[in-house]
């Protein structure tokens, strides 16, 4: 039985598959604030749902009296994590990257309490001290403490090489970087704490070794299990595209849905992970068998849209989902496109579908259509070539577009 309030509920929700030292992180955090971070880099304007285990994480160090850090990866984006990666990332200019992080940062407001005080969240930007280097400086100071043999035995490095896929020397930096972040942190802000997926082990294995050697600082690494569905799918991915967290990337409707849509496996494991409804409801909740679990579903995915987008968008995305499921209506939640009058007479579905964000193509539109899976106002269009005229427009100057069951969005008529 852990002694800290912050083990307690890691283990409990299910967040814990490493530690460097789980007993010694159990007593420092029972003794006093741990001050903790991760790392996120900004490859893209917004988050997916495969970082929200590791945001979660930092609200769950914070909700056990922990002080967490944000860290926003201002220097590590400009070298890409090469971890789980066949290819090197795409380089982006230093605009890009700001561009990035000024998007990104306000996802982590509806998780953390920022603040002054000793348990408020605060973000740092390690360009703030890696840029500030210099490359002599950086390898005499750092160099000495890794070694080739031991880093080619790291699964970001081994996997790759092992696939004969070519790992670039700047690449190859990218572990050493993170870990100076650690000793930086522990410095700055007296962070003893490292958290990350299970594929960032080596990465944070080397931090909390950097901390010790250079400093002797006692300092610990933890990771979470990474996630799949129950049936293998990657978290944060469907077929419509990535999960994203910013809502001008992905509706609270949409956002709502890929919740719902969960399959019952995963319930329980999620409404762990992701909400902060109390264990003993969980379990009600994973009890529920056949059509039952379905309100286990709806509860889901209200409590994840009102963490991240609001109760009122929860709730309007709920009664969209019954208007659109139940009532064959449209919902005023669904994802809209506003589309001139001009441009509906004539428009082919498939180019409805695609500038509706259902599909990624002309050619997935005509899959969809021929499969007898896509409908213009619920009724089925079996024509590949058929287009939208001014009797699809309804008397919400709109037209519903569906794509099977679950997938729906609107062209409104301006």
């Amino acid at each position: 039985m852990s002694s800290s309030a912050l083990l307690r509920v890691l283990t409990d929700r299910g967040y814990v598959h490493q530690c460097t030292d789980l007993d010694g992180l159990d007593k420092a955090a029972a003794a006093g604030v741990v001050t903790g971070y991760i790392g996120f880099d900004m490859t893209a304007p917004s988050l997916h749902v495969g970082s929200l285990v590791q945001i979660m994480l930092l609200r769950r160090l914070q909700q056990s009296g922990g002080k967490p850090i944000v860290l926003l990866g201002g220097a590590t984006t400009k070298v890409g994590d090469p971890t789980g990666r066949d290819e090197s990332r795409k380089m982006l200019s230093d605009a890009d990257i700001a561009r990035n992080m000024a998007s990104i940062r306000g996802v982590f407001e509806k998780f953390l309490t920022f603040g002054d005080g000793p348990t408020d969240a605060v973000i740092v930007n390690n360009d703030d001290w890696l840029s500030g280097y210099g490359y002599i400086q950086f390898l005499r100071d750092y160099g000495t403490h890794f070694t080739i043999n031991r880093m080619l035995a790291f699964d970001s490095v081994k996997l790759r090489l092992d696939r004969e896929q070519p790992m670039t020397f700047l690449e190859f930096n990218y572990m050493l970087m993170q870990a100076v972040d650690y000793l930086e942190l522990n410095r700055r802000l007296r962070c003893s704490l490292q958290m990350g997926g299970s594929d960032q082990w080596g990465n944070i294995v080397n931090g909390v070794e950097l901390c010790r050697r250079v400093d002797g600082a006692e300092v610990f690494g933890l990771t979470t299990p990474l996630l799949s569905t129950a049936s293998g799918a990657k978290m944060g991915k469907t077929a419509a595209g990535a999960v994203w967290l910013n809502a001008d990337m992905l509706s609270a409707y949409e956002y709502w849905q890929y919740w719902r849509n969960a399959e019952d496996a995963d319930v329980g494991r999620f409404l762990r992970l992701f909400t902060d409804i109390p264990l003993d409801e969980i379990t009600r909740l994973e009890a529920l068998e056949g059509a039952a679990i379905n309100d286990a579903k709806i509860a889901l995915a209200n409590a994840a849209t009102t963490m991240l987008h609001g109760a009122a968008a929860a709730k309007a995305a709920e009664e969209t989902a019954q208007a659109t499921f139940a009532g064959g209506g449209s919902g005023a939640a669904l994802p809209t496109v506003e589309t001139p009058r001009g441009e509906i007479n004539g428009m082919r579905v498939a180019d409805a579908l695609r500038r509706a964000g259902l599909v990624e193509s002309n050619g997935e539109a005509k899959r969809h259509i021929k499969a007898g899976a896509v409908s213009v106002n619920n009724v089925v269009v079996s024509d590949e070539l058929a287009a939208l005229d001014e009797a699809d427009i309804d008397g919400d100057n709109q037209v519903k577009l569906s794509v099977g069951k679950k997938r729906h969005a609107l062209l409104r008529v301006v």
